[in-house]
C-alpha cells in the first residue's frame, strides 16, 4: 500500500479538472499590475477573485515603509517571537492594534491561520467544550482539534440552534467557548452577533469572533463586525488577519490583559518564526490608512452594491447578504469550470470554489470586490457574465 493511496479519490478528481484546460487548483497570476489588474497566461484579467477588501496592496505608503523596513533590518527574524523575534515594530504594532480595536492587549502571529491555531488550542483543551458554527474556517477546526476539545456543532447562522445545546449543557455552559465569524468567506453573510451575545449573557460563556473578512470592512473605525452591532464589549477575544484589508502576511488577535499569558502557553505562537520587518511596516501603514481613510470603506461597498445588484439584474443566483464577498452559485462543477475559464477568456478572474471547500455541497464563484475597483471595471465584469448568461 501507497503511502498516498488514501487520496487516490482525490487525484482522481483533480486530474479531471486539470486535463481539459486552466487548472482552478492553485492558479498562477502569472504578473500582478496593481490591486485590480494581473495576467494569467497571455490574458490580462481584471481581479475579481482576491481578498484585497480595501486595495492596499499597492499603496504607496505601504511599499515604501516595507522596502525602508527591508533595507534597515533584513529579510526575516530567523527566530520565534519567544526567542529573537520580536523587534521593536513588532511590539509597537501590538501597541497599535490595541489602540485602535480600544483593548487592553494585542498579539501578533505569524499568520491568520496560526492566530487562530495559537489563540483556540491553548483556551480550548481537553477540559474545554466549544461550540463553534458548523461553517466554521478550518482553523478553527484544526484549533479545536490541536487542543483536545469537545466540539459541539451548531446549524450555520443559527442562533436558537446555539441556545438549544448551551442549554443541554447545563452547568457547563457557564464556561464554554462559543467561536464564530463576521463575515463568512464563501458566502459573503454574516453571524447574528447581537443574538449570540444575547445567549451569552444568559447562559454564560466565553465569546470568540474571527473578524478575518470583517476587519476593516464593517464599523465605523473598520474594527468588523462586533462593531458595527455595538456588542465589542461582549466579545472576549477576536483574532484577524494581515492578509485581507491589511494587504500583507500575519495575523492577530486583540482581548483583555489576561490574555497575555498566551504568549506563555500557546505552541504555535512560542515555536513559529515571526512575521517578517518588511510585512510588519506594511502593516503599520496599512492600519494606519484604515484609521485615517473611512471612505475606502465606503468605496469598498459602493463596488460590493454595484456588482451585487447587477448580478441580480442579470438573473444569477446570489448569496442572500451583499458584502464584499459575492458568491454566485452554479448548479454542477462542471458547469461551475467551463463558466470559470470563460470568464479568465473574457478578462475576468475569480474564484471557483467546489465542494467541500464550498458549503452544502454546492459549487460558487467567488467575486470579491474591493475599493481598488473602478466603476468602469466592474461594469466588465458584469459584461463578461452577461455574456455567458446569453
Amino acid at each position: 500500500m501507497s503511502l498516498y493511496d488514501k487520496f487516490s479519490r482525490l487525484a482522481s478528481e483533480r486530474e479531471q479538472f486539470s486535463t481539459s484546460g486552466i487548472t482552478p487548483f492553485g492558479t498562477c497570476i502569472d504578473e500582478v499590475y496593481s490591486a485590480t489588474q494581473g495576467r494569467i497566461g497571455t490574458q490580462r484579467v481584471i481581479l475579481a477573485g482576491t481578498n484585497n477588501y480595501l486595495g492596499l496592496t499597492f499603496n504607496a505608503d505601504a511599499i515604501a515603509e516595507g522596502q525602508a523596513a527591508l533595507a534597515a533590518q533584513g529579510t526575516g527574524t530567523t527566530g520565534s517571537r519567544m526567542a529573537n523575534g520580536s523587534y521593536g515594530p513588532h511590539l509597537a504594532l501590538e501597541q497599535e492594534l490595541a489602540a485602535f480595536f480600544d483593548r487592553p492587549s494585542a498579539i501578533v502571529f505569524s499568520t491568520g491561520y496560526t492566530a487562530n491555531l495559537g489563540v483556540i488550542s491553548a483556551l480550548a483543551d481537553h477540559n474545554a467544550v466549544v461550540l463553534l458554527d458548523a461553517d466554521s474556517h478550518a482553523s478553527i477546526y484544526d484549533a479545536c482539534t490541536l487542543g483536545g476539545a469537545e466540539i459541539i456543532r451548531f446549524r450555520h447562522n443559527d442562533a436558537k440552534d446555539l441556545e438549544r445545546r448551551m442549554v443541554r449543557l447545563g452547568e457547563r455552559a457557564h464556561e464554554a467557548i462559543i467561536i464564530v465569524e463576521g463575515i463568512y468567506s464563501m458566502l459573503g453573510d454574516v453571524a447574528p452577533l447581537a443574538e449570540i451575545v444575547d445567549i451569552k449573557r444568559r447562559l454564560g460563556g466565553f465569546l470568540i469572533v474571527d473578524e478575518a473578512h470583517s476587519f476593516g470592512v464593517m464599523g465605523l473605525h473598520g474594527r468588523g463586525l462586533a462593531e458595527a452591532v455595538g456588542v465589542e464589549r461582549d466579545v472576549d477575544i477576536i483574532v484577524g488577519t494581515f492578509s485581507k484589508s491589511l494587504a500583507s502576511i500575519g495575523g492577530f488577535a486583540v482581548g483583555g490583559k489576561e490574555m497575555e499569558v498566551l504568549r506563555y502557553g500557546s505552541r504555535p505562537y512560542i515555536f513559529t518564526a515571526s512575521p517578517s520587518p518588511s510585512s510588519i511596516a506594511s502593516v503599520r501603514s496599512a492600519l494606519h490608512t484604515i484609521a485615517t481613510q473611512p471612505a475606502l470603506r465606503q468605496k469598498l461597498w459602493d463596488n460590493a452594491h454595484r456588482l451585487y445588484e447587477g448580478l441580480e439584474k442579470l438573473g444569477y443566483q446570489l448569496g442572500s447578504h451583499i458584502s464584499p464577498v459575492v458568491p454566485v452559485i452554479i448548479g454542477s462543477k462542471e458547469e461551475g469550470l467551463r463558466i470559470w475559464r470563460e470568464l479568465i477568456t473574457l478578462g475576468v478572474y475569480v474564484n471557483l470554489i467546489l465542494p467541500p471547500a464550498a458549503p452544502a455541497g454546492i459549487t460558487l464563484l467567488r467575486c470579491s470586490m474591493n475599493a481598488a475597483h473602478s466603476d468602469e471595471e466592474i461594469d466588465a465584469i458584469l459584461q463578461a457574465f452577461a455574456t455567458l448568461k446569453s
